[in-house]
């Protein structure tokens, strides 16, 4: 896999922060998104609105290569949209994520969607956020991130933000459902959550968003990949 586009990817465990930054850093670039986890998401959402098992890997697999996904911006807010229904809210939830984490770890799902993801590399530059961006989506990209914080923070973070959109949550509990998703992503047999080899690991539990975004810039100039930003 050869890229003549500049690609940044962003790697890392749910909660590192993965989805912000890189929001954050194609919107200063002006470059394209990739939210590989929306496209796993959205593979399990499918699946239960049309009544297939998580666990029916060939079914999964055949839902993965037909979606029917749009990411069209409204009122100058992103949306995304699944056999035309905005399921943005519903594919954020806990539970969500769980069915997502589950689908990621089935080899024929992960083979359908590969191509999709690639297809979002197109100029001036694409940020790629994911689990496998830099080991097997954009293995030759120029710069990779591994992005990581610590469990407890992880969870104090989700616990923050479902607080905010009026949730009740058990900080103990998502603390253990963050743990056994790491264990399941980073134990499935097709490619496994690990940075790459000549990835750049950022751990993010002491630092701000800001500070993460300038961080990332930096690293971008020093490369040649970001000029004039």
């Amino acid at each position: 896999m050869t890229t003549k586009v500049p690609v940044l990817t962003i790697d890392g465990p749910g909660g590192a922060g993965k989805g912000t930054i890189s929001s954050l850093v194609a919107e200063r670039l002006g470059w394209h998104l990739l939210d590989s986890g929306a496209l796993y998401r959205l593979t399990a959402q499918a699946a239960v609105k049309h009544g297939v098992s998580l666990e029916n890997e060939a079914a999964l697999a055949s839902i993965a290569a037909s979606l029917d996904v749009e990411f069209p911006v409204e009122d100058g807010l992103p949306c995304t949209l699944l056999e035309g229904e905005d399921v943005g809210r519903a594919i954020r939830t806990e539970q969500a994520g769980e069915r997502a984490s589950k689908v990621a770890a089935l080899p024929q799902v992960r083979s359908a969607l590969l191509q999709r993801q690639r297809d979002f590399c197109q100029a001036p530059g694409l940020v790629a956020d994911g689990r496998d961006m830099g080991t097997v989506v954009f293995p030759d990209a120029p710069l990779k991130i591994f992005l990581t914080a610590s469990a407890e923070e992880r969870a104090r973070r989700r616990y923050l933000q479902l607080q905010e959109a009026g949730v009740d949550a058990s900080l103990s509990s998502l603390l253990k459902e963050i743990q056994a998703r790491d264990a399941r992503d980073t134990q499935r047999s097709v490619a496994p959550l690990k940075p790459a080899d000549d990835a750049i690991t950022l751990d993010t539990t002491r630092l701000s968003i800001p500070e993460v975004v300038d961080r990332l810039t930096e690293l971008l100039a020093q490369r040649g990949m970001a000029d004039g930003i």
